[in-house]
């Protein structure tokens, strides 16, 4: 009777042993993953302060409503240090929680070495991108804001980081170009851009009249149009085509706005032409019947004229 009660007792000291093990387990792990939620949070307060202190200093207008420097370069100057910021921090962040776990980071940092060179090799092409977007900075050969061509995407560039660059497409696709592979750049803009199209009239037409014509109306789009820097003027005849006289009209507006001023530009010279009765030649057909005797007889014979 005294083994039962012995083994019963021992069994009992087991569970419960057992079962303190697992409570002070339980009460450690929540501890460290408390400890690890908070040291993230602490490094998302981080990041965010840090973005707008970098804002607040970068992009702030002084009092005399000028900046440290140009927009151009204080939206890029202040997406590389935020890319700067993220990456220290999320370092940072993972050392500690490394450390909560129970892996001693000093290890790890004694080896880092070693482990830098072989790693080394197999991060070339991450540290050719950063490299690269130094270049590209420092270099200015393009910033936030800028219309470029790189390769065979084209759009606005919406970010510089240390390994990206970030564009958006006319479309409103986002395009993700890795630094190391931005060779071939076409950098769009310039104190001003360029608008040039050509307007066609018949061979009929006073070509000079419509010169003067355009040309007189060109002075009040100049007060008018806001975004317009020089021009529009009438440049003369640029060629002699099929359907008539091809006239080649220039004008130069400010960065990025040379499409809208185009578009305002068209529809100006369009209502002058049909305030003026001036035809835009365009290719119709004329479809002429003819009927004789043999149509008479059932037979028809058509002629089609292509007019210009």
């Amino acid at each position: 009777m005294d083994d039962i009660v012995a083994s019963i007792m021992s069994v009992q000291e087991a569970s419960e042993g057992a079962v303190n093990n697992a409570f002070i387990y339980l009460v450690s792990l929540s501890g460290i993953l408390i400890r690890i939620a908070v040291t993230l949070l602490i490094a998302y307060l981080v990041i965010k302060a840090a973005n707008t202190a970098i804002d607040g200093i970068i992009l702030k207008q002084r009092p005399d409503r000028t900046r440290l420097f140009d927009e151009r370069k204080a939206k890029t100057l202040s997406s590389l240090l935020r890319s700067v910021v993220r990456y220290l921090v999320y370092a940072f962040a993972v050392m500690a929680i490394l450390k909560q776990i129970g892996i001693d980071t000093t290890g790890l940092l004694a080896g880092a070495g070693l482990a830098g060179l072989a790693i080394g090799f197999g991060a070339q092409s991450l540290v050719r991108d950063i490299i690269n977007g130094f270049f590209i900075l420092f270099e200015d050969h393009f910033a936030v804001g800028d219309y470029v061509t790189i390769g065979d995407v084209s759009g606005i560039v919406d970010s510089v980081g240390l390994r990206v660059t970030r564009i958006r497409g006319f479309g409103g696709e986002l395009h993700i170009i890795p630094n190391g592979q931005v060779e071939k750049i076409v950098n769009h803009m310039g104190s001003s851009m360029r608008v040039v199209f050509g307007v066609v009239v018949s061979y009929g037409t006073d070509v000079d009249h419509v010169i003067d014509v355009l040309n007189q109306d060109f002075e009040n789009a100049k007060r008018e149009i806001p975004d317009i820097m020089e021009g529009p003027t009438v440049l003369g005849v640029n060629e002699l085509g099929d359907s008539g006289v091809e006239l080649r009209i220039m004008a130069r507006t400010k960065p990025m706005q040379q499409w809208g001023v185009e578009r305002l530009l068209k529809k100006r010279v369009k209502d002058i032409f049909d305030r003026e009765g001036i035809v835009i030649p365009y290719k119709h057909m004329q479809v002429l019947i003819s009927m004789d005797e043999q149509a008479l007889k059932g037979d028809r014979t058509f002629t089609v004229q292509e007019e210009q």
